[in-house]
């Protein structure tokens, strides 16, 4: 029921849609926007077709080239601010960015799975199923209506859910359940809360969320909603709980996509909602979102630094790097730096964080596994210290840009005691990488020869990593 009075709420909407001249040329010009998104779900469909045709060799490079179509058909959209069908979805810089960032992760993550799931009865369908569930981050991230915000965060998780469960075994089987568990009660409260918006507004657009100001509680009630929903996918403190068990569970390249795509869908669809409850004059919600940031910032890097599992250890820096999203988010409509910062934010994070786990998959799970890897693979070696100074936040990496730009919009929206816990944090975050960096130039030992798509992965990552810091100002004028 309370769906269906969702979907009745957008379903006047876009009655409006079948009257009127001019409803053909407005479908058109829609459907020519949304041009990305269709090309990702064709992807997904032909690589279940090729998967069904028992052809799996052939639905990874259809996959791969897919995405990178869907990328560049990106690319011309680039300063677009206008919605399609009837305002439920937009084409701004958040959900165009969200394109360029996640679809060559999202290739990238492919490209890593080959490796791990090569010769299985059921490689093709962790290829669709990446590009179903990238799809439904890029729904999110552009969502212009409630209803966007629960498609996006349903198909995201179904596909995440089989894929943490692919390896069949009772440490996935058991990952697969918690995380299944927990985001079905996340999305029902998600769910539930949003229809007091609809019932306070009367309409399911996040451009009527102004009409909140007069109903405190109702904007309260859906705040918290959303903040659960939402903070769930993006791993955020104290919604994190299925997180180390997940990547810990699923192969290393779906641990790598979950700690990347979905969380950037997530945030930026976070960031849609927010930009509207501060036009509209809905107050409060930046102190609780600058608390969850604070939260998951400190408790995620503390949990990390006790960690003897490298992927349980890049969850719980997954979960701080959450918290630096959120600075961005807070800025929000009282700061020129807060939608720069996200954006950079997010394609230095998608460099970092999938490089970091393709090195992963050469080593180990294990910090002993890393063991001397800096002198037997010395390349993979010190992609891997590029990788987690950035994460930190060294100059001139991708990741210091980001962060530099973070900390700048939350004190200048008024939030410098953010900023200070933020870069105390980002000390903090040292000592926890640093756990991974030293074992790597002690006594080497013998390890196999990496396969040429996990070198290409790890190098590809490299030099965005390392090409996002040094382009960032070109990236900035981009954004103005």
């Amino acid at each position: 029921m309370i769906t269906l009075a969702l979907l009745q709420g957008m379903g006047e909407g876009m009655q409006g849609m079948e009257s009127g001249g001019g409803s053909e040329m407005r479908m058109g010009r829609d459907l020519a926007l949304l041009a990305p998104q269709i090309a990702v779900a064709l992807t997904a469909v032909g690589a279940l077709v090729f998967e069904m045709l028992r052809l799996p060799k052939v639905a990874l490079p259809f996959t791969v080239v897919g995405l990178l179509v869907a990328t560049g058909l990106s690319v011309p959209l680039l300063g677009t601010e206008t919605t399609v069908f009837m305002d439920t979805y937009r084409v701004d810089t958040l959900s165009v960015w969200a394109n360029l960032a996640l679809l060559p992760a999202t290739a990238l993550c492919a490209v890593l799975a080959r490796s791990e799931i090569r010769g299985t009865d059921r490689e093709g369908t962790v290829y669709a199923l990446l590009s179903f569930t990238a799809l439904g981050t890029l729904v999110l991230a552009g969502a212009g209506d409630l209803m966007f915000l629960v498609l996006g965060v349903l198909l995201s998780s179904l596909g995440s859910f089989a894929l943490v469960a692919y390896p069949r075994d009772d440490r996935a089987t058991e990952a697969a359940m918690k995380y299944l568990v927990f985001g079905s009660v996340t999305s029902a409260i998600m769910t539930f809360g949003l229809t007091y918006w609809f019932g306070a507004t009367g309409s399911t657009l996040l451009s009527d969320l102004g009409r909140l100001g007069d109903a405190p509680l109702a904007a309260a009630a859906g705040l918290v909603a959303v903040l659960v929903g939402l903070g769930y996918k993006a791993a955020v403190s104290p919604f994190h709980f299925w997180a180390p068990d997940a990547y810990d569970g699923a192969p290393i390249s779906v641990a790598a996509f979950l700690s990347v795509v979905p969380k950037v869908g997530a945030i930026f669809a976070l960031a849609q909602v927010v930009r509207d409850l501060t036009a509209g004059g809905v107050f409060g919600w930046p102190l609780v979102v600058a608390a969850l940031a604070a939260l998951s910032m400190t408790y995620g890097n503390l949990a990390a630094l006790v960690q003897e599992n490298v992927v349980r250890l890049l969850a719980y820096s997954s979960i701080a790097q959450s918290g630096y999203f959120l600075l961005g988010v807070v800025a929000l409509g009282r700061g020129e730096l807060a939608l720069p910062s996200l954006v950079v934010f997010a394609a230095a994070y998608a460099a970092m964080n999938v490089g970091a786990f393709a090195v992963v998959l050469v080593a180990g799970r294990d910090l002993r596994d890393f063991a001397g890897l800096g002198r037997s693979r010395p390349a993979a070696g010190a992609a891997m210290v590029v990788f987690l100074i950035s994460l930190v936040g060294v100059p001139p990496l991708a990741g210091f840009v980001g962060k530099l730009l973070l900390f700048g919009a939350a004190m200048e929206s008024g939030y410098a005691w953010l900023a200070v816990i933020a870069i105390l944090n980002s000390v903090l975050s040292l000592a926890v990488y640093l756990r991974i960096v030293v074992p790597m130039y002690q006594t080497p030992k013998e390890r196999p020869t990496p396969t040429p798509s996990v070198t290409a992965v790890w190098t590809v990552a490299l030099i965005a990593t390392v090409a996002v810091g040094i382009a960032a100002q070109a990236l900035l004028g981009n954004l103005a």
